[in-house]
């Protein structure tokens, strides 16, 4: 079974990127959420031009 990266339509706060990566990684999407907020500020706010970035990049889930 081929697993794809999707943005996520059921566990979306905003663009539903992190809800889309904790269904891939079969992981917690708030964790997830957390992890980048982290990452967010320890980069300065590079975080949210990845986030931007995967945003427009990753398809919507079905």
């Amino acid at each position: 079974m081929v697993r794809r990266l999707y943005r996520s339509r059921s566990q979306r706060m905003l663009g539903g990127v992190c809800g889309g990566l904790a269904e891939y990684l079969n992981a917690d999407p708030t964790l997830i959420r957390l992890l980048w907020v982290i990452f967010i500020v320890a980069g300065m706010g590079s975080g949210l031009l990845v986030y931007l970035v995967a945003w427009v990049i990753m398809p919507e889930g079905e």
